[in-house]
């Protein structure tokens, strides 16, 4: 009785949600390394006025016009980055150049914030905004690829989840040296941060799951249709003869 009880245990199927995690095994790299970036985003964006009226008192206005510029500059860098991934296919290649951009961007952003030009800071955060929310769609769309054949929407999820959890304790963190030191030692913290992101980046494998069936589908539609106008045409001739 023991045995056939085993075997039917065994014999059961999955439970549904089991496959759900699967991502959570190999992948989960990805979405930490999304998350770092996201969080490190939402931590700028969060601190920015902060940071701003620290080196520029009275300057509150143009600190939300730099923030507005930073938010201007990703909705671009979206749209950009977007459409060369789409045309390129080049997905790590493209998320690891963006991510050392975006922590060029961050770099220079950090040691220019407090030389007394506002022009400058304008220029700089409009260069971080444009490759860090650049990032966010090559993000999403890395994660689909590395998790496929798992739903679209749960490796969003988890992305999602993995970037506000990374921005709750950036936020936390960057806010807390900015209060204690100044806002070039919140900001050190975030590169470090990136820069451990860009090394994961380079590390992971580029297994473009997604990619690689779709583009099976799409040449054996082509050899379909291929083979179907060879039978039409030797149909046609047959019957000229």
């Amino acid at each position: 009785a023991s045995a056939s009880l085993s075997l039917h245990r065994t014999s059961q199927p999955p439970l549904a949600w089991s496959s759900e995690l699967r991502p959570l095994g190999g992948t989960s790299c990805c979405f930490a390394i999304a998350g770092m970036m996201t969080g490190a985003f939402y931590s700028v964006s969060t601190l920015l006025n902060q940071m701003i009226v620290t080196h520029y008192p009275g300057e509150e206005v143009n600190a939300g016009r730099i923030g507005l510029t930073l938010v201007v500059a990703g909705m671009l860098g979206s749209i950009i980055c977007g459409l060369w991934l789409d045309y390129t296919k080049t997905y790590k290649q493209t998320t690891l150049i963006v991510y050392i951009l975006s922590f060029v961007g961050m770099t220079i952003f950090t040691f220019t914030l407090d030389i007394g030009n506002l022009v400058i800071v304008f220029v700089t955060g409009g260069v971080l905004g444009f490759f860090m929310t650049g990032y966010l769609p090559l993000g999403f769309e890395f994660a689909a690829e590395i998790t496929y054949p798992e739903s679209e929407g749960t490796s969003s999820g988890l992305l999602n989840a993995s970037a506000q959890i990374f921005g709750i304790l950036f936020t936390l963190v960057q806010g807390k040296l900015i209060t204690d030191y100044d806002p070039r030692a919140g900001n050190l913290f975030l590169c470090a941060w990136m820069f451990v992101g860009i090394i994961l980046t380079a590390l992971i494998k580029s297994d473009l799951r997604r990619h690689t069936v779709n583009s099976g589908i799409l040449n054996t539609d082509i050899k379909a249709v291929s083979d179907l106008t060879f039978f039409i045409l030797v149909v046609l001739l047959h019957l000229n003869i």
